[in-house]
């Protein structure tokens, strides 16, 4: 009898441990919504905000932590696709070929839109040649405009040299594909560094650059209007007509964004490919929610969904 029992046990607790093995994800995940650990990618130019998420969003849930990796677009994708990671923030939405790979591997690729970001272009403080038209920075990133006397007659500052953050980052592309229709970028001066913060600082240092780095660089962390940009470097206004104007120009600031005047604005993405809708979809989810997308305004990007509201004041110089 004893015998009988000893094998009904055993049989029992090998079944029970089948069950179980089969109850743990395969993966060994076991994040949640809101809590757990993961690592996440996103492309470096958007560090500030990223950063300002993650302190907010663990400030509310005590046992989530993130770990963000700040790489190249390029990067952060191919690290999406491989299953390395399930979240990435970039800067374009998924390919079709993209998106129809990872549904055909089992996933659920999801693009949330969460901001608007002005493609800023910035020049050193002593350089006062600040406006300049869409079609002559086609014509300085296609090689047909390199030095600054060419746009602006008179000018001593010689060539114009281009810095970028990296050559793969999402600032690259948005100037290959939206600027040059899918060419190269041809001038004969052009210059990467690593990251956002150094072509701030070789701007500084370069009287005859202009950097192109996205516009939640720029902010002043302390005016909270967002109408301050760093004091450092020139932010150059942009102008949708061939000649620019300081009255046809405008800079990125989030009422340009808002209304259309600033003509170089890029959608920021969550990307997620996460099967379990565990803490990379918790995390996507808070950045689009009003508190994140707060959170977002206050960066100096325009939020895409909420928290912004403008209002159009007309002055009576009577």
């Amino acid at each position: 009898m004893y015998k009988n029992l000893f094998y009904i046990f055993v049989g029992f607790s090998f079944i029970f441990g089948l069950s179980s093995c089969e109850d743990k994800p395969k993966n060994s995940r076991t994040d949640t919504y809101s809590s757990g650990s993961i690592t996440f990618a996103a492309d470096e130019s958007f560090n500030p905000i990223i950063n300002d998420e993650i302190e907010v969003f663990e400030s509310i849930y005590k046992d989530a932590h993130l770990t963000p990796i700040y790489t190249d677009e390029i990067e952060a994708v191919n690290l999406l696709l491989s299953d390395s990671i399930y979240l990435a923030v970039t800067s374009r939405d998924f390919s079709k070929t993209e998106y129809d790979n990872l549904k055909a591997r089992g996933f659920m690729p999801r693009a949330i839109p969460l901001a608007r970001d002005g493609l800023a272009l910035i020049i050193n403080n002593s350089n006062n040649d600040s406006c300049i038209s869409v079609k002559d920075v086609k014509r300085v990133l296609g090689g047909e405009v390199t030095k600054w006397s060419e746009l602006f007659p008179g000018s001593k500052r010689g060539d114009i040299v281009v810095c970028f953050d990296n050559k793969q980052s999402s600032t690259v592309h948005f100037c290959v594909d939206s600027l040059l229709d899918g060419k190269p970028i041809n001038s004969p001066n052009i210059t990467a560094v690593k990251t956002s913060k150094e072509v701030i600082d070789y701007v500084e240092d370069t009287p005859n650059a202009i950097g192109i780095i996205g516009s939640n660089w720029l902010n002043d962390r302390g005016d909270t209007t967002n109408v301050t940009f760093n004091k450092n470097i020139r932010v150059m206004s942009v102008s949708r007509l061939d000649s620019a104007t300081y009255m046809n120009s405008f800079k990125p600031y989030q009422y340009y964004l808002y209304n259309g005047r600033y003509p170089l604005v890029r959608t920021v993405y969550a990307l997620l490919n996460d099967p379990r809708n565990g803490l990379p979809w918790g995390f996507a989810q808070f950045m689009g929610s009003y508190k994140g997308q707060l959170i977002i305004k206050r960066s100096g990007m325009l939020p895409y969904i909420a928290g912004t509201n403008y209002i159009d004041v007309k002055v009576n110089k009577q």
